[in-house]
C-alpha cells in the first residue's frame, strides 16, 4: 500500500509559522491535497499535536503523527516522530527539560499559540523554542528510540541547522536509515559532493510553515496492505522510517 506523506509541518505554536497555520487549516488542507499521513512537528514542543489529531477525526483527514523538530546541542535539527501522544508528550518533558529558561519575545521571534482542534487560542507558549536544547544528537536519538520513536536528520541538503553541514559527516553510528530532504533534486545535488550518502533512504518533507507550503502528493511510503485505521496506519509508518 502506497502512503503519501509530508511529515515536516509546523504549526502556529512555532513563532516562525504563519498564524493561519492552525489544527482545522492544516488537517483541511492536507485532506485537499490528498496526503494519507501528515506530521506535525513544532519547535521543542508537541503541545498543539492532540489539537491536529482532534481535528482530523473531525473533518476525516489524514492520519497525524505527533512528533516535534528538536534543535540539538550542536545546533542540528532533528525530525521526532513518535507513536502516540503519550510518548510524544514524554519526550517533549525530555527537551524542555534541557532547554534554557529563555523567555519568548514575539514582537522579535513571533507567538507561540496553543490552539485546541476547533482553532481557539488557548494560550501561549512563553519560553523561547528557538533555541538548542543541551542534549546531543545521540543522546535525543536514544530517548527517541527507546519511546518507540524515530529521529531522522532534517534538511540535510540546507547550509543552516543540516547535521551534514555542521558536522561535515552523518556519522555512521547516528541511529537512522532515512534522511530528510528538501526536494528530490536537492537530494541528487547533495549526492553528487557526498555520495556516501547513497546507502541511506530519503524522507522529502515541506517543512511548511504556512498552508500553501504543504506538499502535494507524489512521494509516499510503502505500508502493508492490512495498515488501515488511525493506530495501525501511524505504527506503519514509524515502523517504515525505523532503523534498519
Amino acid at each position: 500500500m502506497k502512503c503519501s506523506y509530508d511529515l515536516h509541518i509546523h504549526s502556529a505554536l512555532s513563532p516562525c509559522a504563519e498564524r493561519d497555520m492552525t489544527p482545522q487549516n492544516i488537517v483541511a488542507m492536507a485532506k485537499l491535497k490528498g496526503l494519507g499521513a501528515i506530521a506535525v512537528t513544532d519547535h521543542q514542543s508537541c503541545a498543539n499535536c492532540a489539537a491536529l489529531i482532534g481535528a482530523s477525526r473531525d473533518l476525516a483527514g489524514p492520519v497525524v503523527i505527533p512528533g516535534l523538530e528538536i534543535e540539538s546541542a550542536e545546533e542540528i535539527h532533528l525530525l521526532c516522530l513518535l507513536p502516540g501522544l503519550t510518548e510524544a508528550l514524554q519526550m517533549q518533558r525530555i527537551v524542555q527539560a534541557a532547554l534554557p529558561p529563555r523567555l519568548n519575545r514575539p514582537d522579535i521571534f513571533g507567538g507561540q499559540q496553543l490552539l485546541d482542534r476547533h482553532d481557539r487560542l488557548v494560550g501561549e507558549e512563553t519560553r523561547l523554542l528557538l533555541q538548542a536544547c543541551t542534549l546531543d544528537c545521540q543522546t535525543l536519538a536514544g530517548h527517541a528510540l527507546g519511546l518507540g520513536g524515530v529521529l531522522i536528520p532534517a534538511h540535510v541538503d540546507r547550509d543552516a541547522y543540516s547535521m551534514l553541514q555542521t558536522l561535515g559527516a552523518i556519522p555512521g553510528d547516528f541511529p537512522t536509515a532515512w534522511l530528510e530532504f528538501s526536494s528530490p533534486g536537492a537530494a541528487r545535488d547533495c549526492l553528487r559532493h557526498h555520495p556516501e550518502l547513497a546507502g541511506y533512504q530519503m524522507l522529502y518533507n515541506s517543512d511548511a510553515h504556512r498552508l500553501g507550503a504543504i506538499s502535494e502528493p507524489g512521494f509516499s511510503l510503502d505500508l502493508p496492505d492490512g495498515a488501515v485505521g488511525e493506530q495501525a496506519l501511524r505504527h506503519a509508518v514509524l515502523q517504515a522510517l525505523r532503523p534498519c
